[in-house]
């Protein structure tokens, strides 16, 4: 399961050398927002030697995101990096959902220069972060089998908008930032892959933190993004099955094995078809 995405700025040795122990299922390397211009070429460097380091990748994924494709840095941020051979690309500010393919053949040659397993490479495209991208949300469907899911930025959202906050008095998401994490959640069903909730910024708000996640595991998104180590954990809790939810799961499928199709009374509950469907989809997700 992949629930937590930790953001890692790729220019910090200090805190690189702190997230394997974060206990963060993605760790995010970043070569946007977190690093000034200055420091990009060392930041490539810090990051290949993170990801050549940390070889086994069976309990934490290294992903690396890099620069917008617009901003035409993104190709010295593979360039500098792929050698290392990242499980995925986090794809910032896309406007147009054929950025994925754009980005799908950039990885084809750097998985072939650098000896990786072709396809080896998944994308995640942060897909709201401009106006025109909000359009796209329906159009991910089929673009390419790298794409792992779809994921929602507020914060950059508001800065093309020209918002002075995204946020409700009482800590809600204004209109149009819901629209914006519900087309998120839409869009990563219509394409089958997974939705990833966006980060809280206020890393000290953990009871806000835990409402947010707990919210969004309840409408389907399956992981959420951190930008603080201490964030980790109440993710990771929020978006793991409990053992009540995984027993019922089990009953539901067990009863439709003896039943066939149709509808059957479990606890003095009609279940059917759907219950089946999200009983089978909680159990394909547990580890093992």
């Amino acid at each position: 399961m992949q629930r937590s995405w930790l953001f890692v700025p790729g220019d910090s040795e200090r805190k690189l050398a702190k997230a394997a122990g974060s206990g963060a299922d993605v760790i995010i390397l970043d070569l946007e927002d977190s690093v000034a211009a200055e420091r990009r070429v060392a930041a490539h460097g810090l990051v290949r030697e993170y990801l050549s380091a940390h070889k086994d990748r069976s309990t934490q994924q290294l992903w690396v995101r890099v620069n917008p494709l617009a901003s035409g840095l993104a190709l010295a941020d593979l360039a500098g990096t792929m050698p290392g051979a990242p499980d995925g690309v986090l794809l910032p500010k896309p406007d147009a959902a054929a950025e994925v393919m754009t980005l799908a053949a950039h990885l084809d040659a750097f998985e072939a220069a650098f000896g990786l397993e072709a396809g080896h490479t998944r994308i995640l495209p942060v897909a709201t972060e401009t106006a025109l991208g909000m359009f796209q949300l329906g159009a991910y469907r089929g673009l390419s089998p790298r794409l792992a899911g779809l994921t929602w930025g507020a914060e950059d959202l508001a800065a093309a908008l020209g918002a002075t906050t995204n946020r409700q008095p009482d800590g809600a998401y204004t209109l149009t930032f819901q629209l914006a994490r519900s087309l998120c959640l839409l869009g990563a069903a219509a394409a089958e892959v997974d939705a990833i909730d966006t980060i809280t910024v206020d890393f000290r708000d953990r009871a806000g933190l835990e409402r947010e996640a707990e919210q969004a595991r309840r409408e389907g998104f399956r992981g959420k993004m951190a930008i603080h180590p201490d964030q980790v954990e109440p993710i990771n809790r929020a978006f793991t099955p409990t053992e009540a939810e995984i027993a019922f799961a089990r009953r539901v499928v067990a009863a439709f094995e003896v039943a066939g199709t149709g509808t059957i009374a479990i606890d003095g509950k009609m279940v059917d078809m759907p219950h089946l469907k999200q009983a089978r989809k909680l159990l394909e997700r547990l580890p093992g």
